[in-house]
């Protein structure tokens, strides 16, 4: 007689194949990564660990990768002194480091082929679970773990229980993937789903980009998840047709998988959404907060810090006649490549003319480590994944989280107002 195994989601099946043995939501699994990125913020204390733990020599250092991303460029002496640290254990290893300019790791974590369909790829930062939008397994890890993974290659974690997320239906004009993330933590709250999944579903799926789905992947922690990942289809093997850095194979939930719980988004009604400080989960529509006054403008991060970001955003500027008067646009690009096609396609070029601060590609004004600081009792409109109290680096600021054409609506009117009333 055969005994049929239980269904299982996405996460259940890439961490049992990389753990090699059946796993179910709940097991304790130790698993072989296929990619650890370690950031500035994060690995100096790694290595801490790393001489701690007796390491001599590092395993598989073709799968790990250095990112000079928080902090760029260094502030200050004692940062510069930690970047060359990771610069000379790097060399010395043979790891990839990506410099101060290159961009956050983890645009560039998708932007070189490392995050692949059925694949677990981890960061010693915690919105690694962008890298989900591809079908990979990923999630944020602490430097003790990133320490051990330099030792043996291999990491534990307990395999998440999974909610499904389904989408339906289409945008309405207006409305961005980011309102969709910011409806979701509403939904769910800043810790709905502590330690579990959330895997994306649904008709709507088909109508979202990649760089749509990067945006979602990448709020799943702040709602407390583990991970956020979607099937892998043919917009995300066309993405992956010529950047993917070896074979891979796409997973896919078993139709009667288990779930903890459904939610169910129908994307036809949604309107833009707005997060108020200092949380992530407290949104409302924007609507509710227009002619809120708005001092800074932020666009750019790992979530939206990308070509189509900026070109949503720029339409919006073009359409509401430019920045208004008291307002201070900061524009980050999330990498050199964005940068770059910014550039070449005049996309930078009206930015700075419309007095936009250009500022090096990386992490540091949405951390508040350097770049872009907001000055006391200053109102942020950004783009970025977090709002909590001194975030951009001044607690005495607030800041609201919206999409890129919203954050540009700001711009135009000196104050919160709806895109879709500014592109009348």
């Amino acid at each position: 007689m055969r005994i049929r195994m239980a269904a299982k989601t996405i996460s259940e099946k890439i961490l049992s194949a990389k753990a090699g043995r059946d796993a179910r939501a709940g097991d304790l699994v130790v698993c072989r990564v296929d990619y650890a990125l370690g950031t500035d913020g994060s690995t100096p204390m790694a290595l801490d660990y790393f001489e701690a733990m007796g390491g001599k020599q590092v395993i598989g250092p073709e799968r790990i990768v250095f990112c000079l991303d928080h902090y760029a460029p260094a502030p200050n002496r004692a940062t510069g002194l930690l970047h060359q640290r990771m610069r000379d254990f790097a060399s010395r290893n043979g790891i990839p480091l990506w410099e101060v300019g290159e961009g956050i790791g983890h645009q560039l974590i998708v932007e070189s082929g490392r995050a692949l369909p059925g694949g677990l790829v981890v960061g010693a930062d915690s919105h690694a679970v962008t890298y989900g939008a591809l079908n990979t397994l990923a999630t944020g890890i602490g430097s003790s773990d990133l320490a051990a993974i330099l030792v043996s290659g291999r990491i534990w974690l307990r395999v998440p229980e999974s909610i499904r997320v389904t989408l339906t239906g289409g945008l309405p004009e207006g409305v961005y993937p980011k309102d969709i993330a910011l409806a979701l933590a509403s939904e769910l709250g800043a810790d709905g789903a502590s330690y579990q999944a959330l895997e994306f579903s649904g008709p709507a799926i088909s109508t979202l980009d990649l760089e749509d789905r990067l945006v979602l992947s990448n709020l799943a922690v702040e709602m407390g998840a583990k991970n956020g990942i979607f099937p892998a289809d043919e917009k995300t093997l066309a993405y992956l047709s010529d950047k993917a850095t070896g074979p891979f194979h796409p997973v896919e939930p078993d139709p009667d998988a288990h779930y903890v719980r459904e939610i169910t988004i129908d994307l036809d009604s949604l309107v833009p959404q707005l997060a108020l400080p200092h949380q992530v989960d407290r949104v409302v529509e924007i609507g509710d907060a227009v002619g809120t006054p708005v001092q800074m403008v932020y666009l750019g991060t790992c979530t939206g810090g990308r070509v189509r970001d900026f070109h949503q955003a720029l339409s919006v500027l073009k359409a509401g006649g430019g920045v208004a008067p008291g307002v201070q646009l900061v524009v980050t690009p999330a990498s050199r490549s964005v940068l770059e096609t910014l550039a070449r396609d005049g996309t930078l070029a009206e930015f700075v003319s419309m007095g936009a601060v250009v500022v090096t590609p990386g992490c540091g004004s949405c951390c508040g480590t350097c770049g872009a600081i907001p000055g006391d009792g200053v109102n942020v409109i950004s783009t970025a994944n977090r709002n909590f109290k001194g975030r951009m680096g001044n607690s005495n600021a607030s800041i609201y989280l919206a999409s890129p054409a919203s954050c540009a609506a700001a711009a135009v009117s000196g104050k919160i107002a709806d895109p879709r009333e500014v592109r009348k």
